[in-house]
């Protein structure tokens, strides 16, 4: 007993300073980089700057090519909030009907939501059909990108949460009078919640730090998300190192913020469904 325990503590340990190595340093190189002048990061070493100017830089990079930055922060944060309130409305009611209502469209479904977690997207394609609805270069149009491709995980999620609420309540409310939608909205929508939050946040990252997307179908600088400023302000910043760091910062907060608060609740939404299921 005392050899397994003392084995859970060197694994637990060597986690630790694994979990150390592969995102606190890294994320400390970028905050250090961000801190320093421009002369003092070109040398790109692991270093404490000598002198402190990490509040300057973060206002050289909101001010700059007309607040870019600030732009994409509005638009990034646009693009989030939407495609995950529709992925997750639309995810819940599919998981619910996927697993209450057994009918032969049922393996045609599955199939179709399995497709969209193997089968990658088709670029050309998938811009032809956007502009032919007019919505190429649109946030609409990529709030539909977002929401489609993340709409497959969140319904595996949803399906396998709804798994785990008895039946009864669904026969319960149907007595007392409820329709379709008051039955999944009062009833089953509330018991969602820990998968609710699972997915909100895993696919708000997801949606925010998404660079591929954007880049192909919302080019233009009007639409432009906080991942796209990575791609250009290298160039724009003319080699300023400590700049393009402090905008990589900028862009890391709002992510490792959510994970650190939901980090609990993120764990219960994926296990709940597999361990009650």
């Amino acid at each position: 007993m005392k050899q397994e325990k003392r084995r859970g503590l060197i694994i637990g340990i060597i986690a630790i300073l694994a979990s150390i190595v592969i995102f606190l340093v890294p994320f400390a190189f970028i905050l250090l980089t961000a801190s320093k002048t421009v002369k003092d990061s070109s040398d790109l070493a692991f270093s404490l700057p000598q002198q402190f100017v990490l509040f300057e830089n973060i206002s050289t990079v909101l001010r700059t090519s007309e607040a870019v930055v600030l732009r994409a922060f509005i638009n990034s944060t646009t693009l989030t909030v939407t495609s995950v309130i529709i992925m997750v409305i639309l995810a819940a009611m599919a998981g619910y009907i996927l697993d209450r209502r057994q009918s032969r469209w049922n393996t045609v479904a599955n199939f179709f939501v399995l497709a969209g977690l193997i089968v990658p997207p088709a670029v050309v394609p998938t811009i032809w059909v956007l502009q032919t609805l007019g919505l190429f270069k649109t946030m609409p149009g990529m709030i539909l990108i977002e929401v489609t491709f993340g709409l497959s995980f969140s319904i595996l999620l949803f399906k396998s949460f709804v798994s785990s609420i008895p039946r009864e309540l669904d026969e319960a409310a149907i007595v007392d009078g409820a329709g379709p939608l008051r039955l999944f909205f009062s009833v089953i929508l509330p018991l969602l919640k820990p998968v609710v939050v699972t997915v909100v946040v895993v696919q708000a990252v997801a949606v925010f730090n998404d660079f591929q997307n954007p880049l192909y179908f919302l080019p233009g600088n009007d639409g432009v998300t906080v991942q796209l400023t990575l791609y250009n302000f290298q160039s724009q910043t003319l080699n300023q190192w400590n700049l393009l760091f402090t905008d990589i910062l900028l862009i890391t907060i709002p992510p490792l913020v959510m994970y650190m608060f939901f980090n609990r609740q993120i764990v219960e939404g994926m296990t709940a469904g597999a361990v009650k299921g």
